[in-house]
């Protein structure tokens, strides 16, 4: 017995030692609140387009997958701060972005546009600003940068919620409502008795994936995960799953497609 017992002992800690370390799960932000990129299914699991990528994206990188539902504006704190490893949230990457975290290589290509009424007489931004007017924006977004910075007689309306920047819109109480020309599709596809969507982009912008500023490491390996990605034709069906009525709309009226 006194032989056995340390042979135990070591078979036991030989045991011990040869588990696997346990494998950190990517921690993924995004707002599940703008479809069809972040949303949740009926069951209120994560779902959409940048879900897809997102577990692809871990895939390739050998790690479980966690995303974090956190408001728009408060994904970059959440990446500063460590509470999350990537957003993935349709953001554009803008130079003020840039100063705060880094960013991957370009995944998609879009451009602010406009929901206006139906019986609106504004076409376009050129001319839109004006003493009187009011335009609804996300807060948070480059459609509310934008607004604010080339908008100086139109007031300037920042909501929390896509969805209510649409109802002000709708109520008449704004005459316009800024964002990109995939959601300005998306409101006037449900709302065609009363809006109109003006398309034409009057300021492109390229989303990227935020990573923490000096983690060039993970910048690297997701700069290399979006290449093949695309390569393999990753983005292609993505777009024609989620994307396909827009992907035809747009050819319709002339404008690039967004991947």
């Amino acid at each position: 017995m006194k032989q056995t017992l340390p042979l135990l002992i070591a078979a036991l800690c030989c045991l011990g030692c040869s588990r696997e370390p346990k494998i950190p799960p990517l921690v993924v932000g995004m707002e599940l609140a703008y479809p069809p990129f972040e949303m949740t299914d009926p069951k209120g699991n994560p779902t959409g387009i940048s879900v897809d990528m997102a577990r692809a994206l871990a895939e390739s990188l050998g790690r479980p997958l966690r995303i974090e539902n956190i408001p728009f504006d408060g994904l970059i704190p959440a990446l500063k701060t460590g509470r999350i490893d990537l957003i993935i949230s349709s953001m554009t990457a803008t130079e003020e972005r840039k100063l705060s975290i880094d960013f991957s290589d370009r995944y998609l290509r879009t451009g602010l546009a406009l929901l206006v009424r139906a019986d609106s007489d504004i076409g376009g931004i050129r001319g839109f600003d004006q003493p009187g007017r009011r335009v609804a924006v996300k807060l948070g977004t480059t459609g509310e940068i934008y607004a604010k910075e080339r908008l100086h007689e139109t007031e300037v309306i920042v909501l929390k919620d896509e969805s209510a920047c649409v109802l002000e819109v709708l109520q008449g109480k704004a005459d316009a409502f800024i964002y990109d020309q995939m959601s300005v599709y998306r409101h006037w596809s449900r709302n065609r008795e009363t809006t109109r969507a003006l398309l034409e982009a009057f300021q492109h912008e390229d989303w990227a994936i935020g990573i923490r500023k000096g983690n060039d490491e993970l910048r690297e390996k997701v700069n290399a995960f979006l290449a093949d990605f695309r390569a393999k034709g990753g983005f292609e069906e993505l777009g024609n799953r989620y994307l396909a009525d827009m992907k035809v709309a747009f050819a319709e009226l002339g404008i690039d497609f967004v991947f």
